[in-house]
């Protein structure tokens, strides 16, 4: 197996990116297009355990808290965890309509699971848990 995984990265990548794009365009589908049929999505008081489940969801969400909004993510990590499996974590938050920033109670700690199916590169899993202050 090679060190070198930067193709693995890039697909990673545009993976996220896509789903980052949908969502700022409101599209539900687009958003879901890169998730495994059985991914699950785990957000504060919440389970979403299908593609579809996270579909809908993002649909009613899209037309109603949601519109208009993007989000912010940055990137802490990506590692590989065998050879079709990676793990991203990202600081991210929701931008609503007006907002340049988002503000620190916003932010949250983001784990993306991604598997390599058939050649591709999924999201089988998210998982996100509020960025607490220092102290907290």
């Amino acid at each position: 197996m090679s060190d070198s995984r930067a193709e693995d990265e890039a697909a990673i990548q545009s993976v996220l990116v896509e789903s980052y794009e949908a969502w700022e365009a409101g599209d539900a589908d687009g958003m879901v297009a890169n998730y495994t049929a059985d991914a699950t999505a785990i957000m504060t008081a919440s389970l979403r355990d299908s593609r579809d489940a996270v579909r809908e969801n993002m649909t009613l969400a899209f037309e109603g808290p949601l519109k208009g909004s993007s989000t912010y993510n940055k990137q802490l990590s990506l590692r590989f965890v065998g050879r079709d499996v990676a793990i991203v974590v990202s600081e991210s938050g929701i931008l609503f309509p007006g907002q340049t920033e988002v503000p620190d109670t916003g932010k949250v700690n983001a784990t993306w699971v991604l598997e390599k199916r058939d050649g591709q590169w999924l999201i089988a899993a998210y998982h996100n848990s509020p960025v607490l202050a220092p102290g907290q």
